[in-house]
């Protein structure tokens, strides 16, 4: 196809069309429409030259606007110019100009021929989105006296808010308002809404208020955005009323607007109101919408009413509206923090059957509850659903492996690690610090050491968590060589020892039962810089007390005072710990005295270490008054100071009382933990009450509280001592599962009754997979196995003795010394 004729400077030659429109004295008829689109004498813009273009384009527009001051082709042609040629501004706003400037120019239809052909060009820019082009042809216009329409400028005003800012839009509009151009609603309108796009709502609310001042009255669209605007800046009263004032002119609120009042009044507390509004938007026949009902949800959780939140979230469900993620965000969010993790769970269940994904944050929330409420299976089932949804949440991941790790289900946390990096979530240190945490509280520390290796080669340097959590795990095995070496190789590593780390070692050699070799340790690390700290002496004192050396303890006190450190609560709870134990509760209450004296207020330690004490001592009555103390004080019991009741009641034999505190734990809220089901497990058992023992055993699991050796080995002696020795046997098969290391005291009992149940093979077979899980048999073991020698012996003797009574009395003595040489390698295998 051949291209169209291109227009050059300077040609002689006028086109076909041009020269119908240049007829010197008579009008000739309208030239019929050429075969190409006007657009085509403009678009080679190579060849053609500003100037010249200009030039035809003027000359062309005078024999049009001559013709007719309409013409229909004129503004066709100047649009060409403009799109196709790209004449820049000033040169298409002079074009019109020149060519409208003749004799005929003074008639008012010839006047508003250029402003209409201008105004029409600077909407087609404006609307284009060439913004630069369309505020240059508005300069030119205005420089030359031409006043755009109102139309045309708010296109102007429109593009500039969307293409540039709505500052340049509002400078664009004061100056037109400088120079007393005629404004409409359009524009505050068009003005409005390029402020709310992007954040000016002040903005917004002060071009409304300036309208009264205008003389323009608000339309429907200027009222909404008005109330918008006012409802971002959380001026619900303004809005309420405007809303009013809308209504009371005529003009009915859409839906956007109710909402956005609503939203308002609810996020100001003011539910009621909000309540109000939402009657008069269905009483004018509109209809709740999810939305509307998800702001009303959101406003009984922020009033904590989440039940009847819940309750309007039933009722939007069975008028089929569909619930959004936010709407489910909205009271997972609000259950989380209201402790209804169930219902969490529940709504997070029913949001992934409808097809919706739960974000990482709501993900978090419910596995935070479950967690809360021990239901781990649940947890790591949610998480395995996040990791199969993409959702790489690295915090939610460690999260949970830091709490598997905590309650020694290290398997089950090993498990989502490697789940976790098959689905591509890269781990954290933090991720790392908790497995190796997990291998040092179950004593595994070659895999400890395994993974600490593998550290670098995924992008972590250890720091002073990895060593001191290392160095932790030594202790725990008293193994204070290797953790000593570590710290050395920590300082080689350019890793700097801090407080923290030293206090570790020190507190770790308290617990043990090294501790007359802390003062060594402690001069060692002052040598090396350290300096004590409170927490520092704390430590020692109470190592000290644990080990009932009280003179070593009030030293260590005294040393501590010399360097001017003050004792806390904490040091006189060590030493009113201390006390108790050693069964000396009036110096104990002396010491009480004696930090009330000196301006400390009693904590709930402290309490329970003197409860403890009186409890410990079966002096029940005395303890019962501290509790009273306790509760005066405003203080709230927890499960250790329950604990300390219930084991005070279990070892005088009164079941019944301690059952009695531990209802009264659960009625005020308390859960009971590992420790008071397994005293009461152990206190039941012994009573003879096992099936019951059982039962608290079942509720354990159930609520998520994950049994020990201890609980095992209480249930393992009531069993036996109920006969029951192959269910005692399962019990191991439970620890299995479980993952809970038997001690030396389960297999001592259940050896010895297989032993006594005379199933002498079952018995080495215990003791064999003892030897096989690494748990080594003790003073007791050895015992009990000697003694079944010592029958084993002892009742083979018997045995040739009875044969040898039998061959006697049934031979003659001559016989019987005849047959006796005969017989006694017999008798001696017997």
């Amino acid at each position: 196809m051949r291209r169209p004729p291109r227009l050059r400077g300077g040609s002689s030659v006028l086109l076909p069309w041009r020269s119908l429109c240049t007829t010197a004295a008579t009008p000739t008829p309208t030239p019929a429409a050429p075969s190409e689109p006007l657009s085509a004498y403009f678009s080679n813009r190579q060849a053609a030259t500003a100037p010249a273009v200009a030039e035809s384009l003027t000359a062309t527009l005078r024999s049009l606007l001559a013709e007719s001051p309409s013409h229909p082709r004129a503004f066709p042609l100047l649009k060409a110019a403009a799109f196709d040629t790209r004449l820049p501004a000033d040169a298409l706003v002079d074009a019109v100009l020149r060519a409208t400037a003749g004799p005929d120019s003074i008639s008012p239809a010839a006047a508003a021929a250029p402003v209409s052909l201008l105004s029409r060009l600077l909407a087609s820019l404006s609307r284009a989105g060439h913004v630069a082009a369309a505020t240059d042809a508005y300069a030119h216009m205005v420089a030359r006296g031409v006043v755009p329409d109102v139309k045309s400028r708010t296109d102007l005003l429109i593009t500039t808010g969307r293409c540039s800012s709505a500052g340049h839009a509002l400078a664009l509009f004061a100056e037109m308002r400088g120079r007393a151009y005629p404004v409409d609603a359009w524009m505050f309108d068009a003005l409005m809404r390029a402020c709310a796009k992007e954040g000016m709502y002040d903005d917004a609310v002060r071009l409304f208020d300036e309208m009264a001042a205008a003389e323009v009255p608000p339309d429907q669209r200027v009222y909404a955005n008005a109330i918008a605007a006012l409802c971002k800046l959380r001026d619900a009263g303004r809005a309420l009323r405007l809303l009013r004032e809308m209504k009371r002119a005529g003009f009915e609120a859409w839906d956007f607007t109710y909402r956005s009042v609503v939203d308002a009044l609810v996020k100001a507390g003011r539910m009621e109101e909000a309540l109000r509004v939402k009657d008069e938007m269905l009483a004018a026949g509109k209809k709740m919408d999810v939305i509307l009902a998800t702001i009303l949800m959101h406003g009984y959780c922020l009033r904590r009413e989440v039940g009847t939140a819940l309750d309007l979230f039933e009722e939007t469900v069975a008028d089929g509206i569909v619930p959004t993620n936010v709407t489910y965000g909205v009271l997972i969010k609000a259950c989380h923090q209201e402790g209804m993790a169930q219902k969490a769970y529940a709504l997070c269940r029913q949001m992934r059957g409808q097809g919706l994904l739960p974000s990482s944050s709501e993900f978090r929330l419910v596995i935070d509850g479950l967690l809360h409420e021990k239901r781990w299976e649940d947890a790591v089932s949610l998480c395995e659903e996040m990791l199969a949804s993409g959702l790489s949440d690295v915090l939610t991941y460690t999260g949970l492996i830091h709490w598997l790790c905590q309650r020694h289900k290290l398997r089950e946390a090993l498990n989502l690690f490697v789940k976790m990096k098959e689905a591509g979530v890269k781990p954290s240190i933090v991720t790392y610090h908790s497995l190796l945490m997990g291998y040092c509280q179950k004593g595994c520390m070659d895999d400890a050491l395994k993974l600490y290796s593998e550290m670098p080669a995924e992008g972590f340097v250890p720091n002073a968590v990895t060593y001191t959590t290392l160095m932790k795990g030594y202790i725990r095995k008293n193994n204070f060589g290797k953790a000593y070496a570590l710290l050395d190789e920590m300082k080689q590593n350019g890793v700097s020892c801090n407080e923290f780390t030293y206090n570790v070692l020190i507190n770790g050699i308290c617990m043990s039962d090294r501790i007359c070799e802390v003062d060594e340790m402690l001069n060692n690390f002052v040598s090396q810089g350290f300096v004590p700290t409170m927490i520092t002496y704390n430590s020692i004192i109470n190592g000290f007390v644990r080990a009932g050396m009280m003179g070593s303890a009030s030293a260590m006190y005294q040393q501590m005072c010399e360097k001017g450190i003050p004792a806390d609560i904490v040091t006189y709870t060590s030493f009113i710990d201390g006390y108790c134990r050693t069964r000396c509760c009036d110096l104990a209450l002396k010491m009480l005295n004696s930090l009330r004296c000196k301006g400390l207020q009693p904590d709930i330690a402290t309490y329970n270490a003197l409860i403890n004490g009186f409890c410990s001592e079966g002096n029940m009555s005395h303890a019962m008054q501290f509790l009273a103390v306790l509760l005066k004080d405003g203080l709230t019991p927890t499960a250790a100071v329950y604990n300390s009741f219930i084991t005070g009641y279990k070892n005088l034999k009164m079941m019944k009382e301690a059952s009695k505190f531990y209802e009264s734990m659960i009625k005020d809220g308390i859960a009971a933990d590992t420790v008071t089901y397994t005293t009461l497990i152990d206190g039941f058992s012994k009573d003879g009450n096992v099936a019951f023992a059982l039962e608290l055993y079942s509720e354990m699991l159930a609520k998520g509280n994950i049994p020990d050796d201890i609980t095992f080995t209480a249930l393992t002696h009531g069993l036996i001592r109920s006969g029951d020795i192959d269910g005692a046997k399962k019990l191991l098969d439970e620890m299995r599962r479980l993952d809970v290391q038997p001690n030396v005291n389960i297999y001592n009992m259940l050896i010895n009754g297989y032993l006594r149940d005379s199933k002498l093979q079952e018995a080495f077979q215990l003791h064999d997979e003892m030897l096989d899980r690494g748990i080594m048999p003790d003073h007791i073991t050895d015992g009990i196995l000697a003694g079944q020698k010592s029958l084993e012996v002892k009742g083979n003797l018997n045995k040739a003795r009875w044969k040898q009574r039998k061959l006697m009395a049934s031979c003659a003595p001559v016989v019987y010394h005849k047959i006796m040489p005969v017989a006694q390698p017999v008798l001696q295998e017997c």
